[in-house]
């Protein structure tokens, strides 16, 4: 298969050279998409560098690291490539972990492969505290928004695709900026793409991110309650009605109903100055906690429909 490497480049020219330096002859072709660079990535890397496969793609304004890997995986489509693997410029993470991501995609096994620093013990040694936990939560988040529960560490930028695939996805759609790991895993899902993690430690140099987490964290979350929304109307409304559908139903059904009779109870007993009998109490707690018991029955469902039938075997059929 011939393989393609991404590198979104912006503010990297102090490593980006080195991470070009360590790709190993596996890969054809590396595109090298100079984001609008204030630094000239691209400039620096035509004036710098001596590998014949590095080809610099220019955004004409900044779009976000989404953006630049669009534009890559465009040109990777085009030039009839097999496979895209997107690294970041920035020195963090190794070139010569690309053999261990296209692997699973060579053998048929997988579609999309991203990196899982959380598969170690001995990769969390160098990951600040705070990124730990943080992805930690967001790992659960989006689990229930893309529906890919045995997937850790969804901001990982390590991945590869198949162009297969990548063809039957809306690169148009796709977010542009820091969710666009996580919106690829909601689209890879709804389309039925099989990802699997490749575990792998990170390098943590002088580059500062330019994420703040106090700014993003509302944002993120509005878009995971929209993803998972689409998400359940799409797979267990539209395209079928199923158990999890049933369970999903009567759980949401059952709580609200239960709800709203105690918030109605309460009110009532409040007015009037008298106690809720027992058994009025036992009718508003009965629905929610069948309730709940349908909902978990519905995650339980939901975590067994992950795909596992690679995509891109169908596509080559076909």
């Amino acid at each position: 298969m011939r393989i393609a490497v991404a590198i979104p480049c912006y503010k990297v020219t102090q490593h980006v050279l080195g991470v070009i330096g360590a790709i190993g002859p596996e890969v054809e072709a590396i595109y090298a998409v100079d984001d609008a660079c204030p630094d000239g990535s691209g400039r620096f890397i035509e004036e710098n560098n001596r590998d014949p496969r590095v080809r610099v793609l220019r955004n004409p304004q900044n779009l976000g690291v989404g953006g630049a890997v669009i534009a890559a995986y465009k040109a990777a489509i085009t030039d009839g490539m097999d496979i895209v693997v997107k690294i970041d410029g920035d020195g963090q993470m190794n070139p010569a972990l690309i053999p261990h991501f296209v692997r699973a995609i060579q053998k048929g096994k997988a579609d999309y492969t991203k990196g899982n620093r959380f598969y170690r013990p001995e990769s969390l040694r160098g990951m600040p505290p705070v990124r730990l936990i943080g992805n930690a939560a967001l790992s659960f988040i989006n689990k229930l928004s893309t529906g890919y529960w045995p997937v850790m560490d969804p901001t990982n930028g390590y991945t590869a695709i198949h162009t297969s695939v990548l063809r039957e996805l809306p690169l148009h759609k796709l977010e542009r900026r820091y969710f666009f790991e996580t919106d690829m895993l909601y689209h890879l899902n709804i389309i039925r793409a099989v990802v699997r993690d490749v575990p792998m430690d990170s390098v943590y140099a002088d580059e500062k991110s330019g994420l703040r987490v106090s700014q993003v964290l509302p944002e993120f979350m509005r878009k995971h309650l929209k993803r998972l929304f689409k998400r359940y109307v799409y797979l267990y409304l539209l395209r079928d009605f199923n158990l999890g559908s049933l369970y999903s139903l009567l759980g949401m059904g059952l709580v609200m109903l239960g709800v709203a009779f105690g918030a109605s109870q309460w009110w009532l007993s409040d007015v009037s100055g008298r106690a809720a009998t027992s058994g009025t109490v036992m009718l508003a707690a009965l629905p929610v906690i069948v309730g709940i018991q349908f909902l978990i029955a519905f995650l339980h469902h939901d975590v067994t429909q992950v795909p596992s039938e690679p995509l891109s075997l169908d596509i080559a059929d076909d």
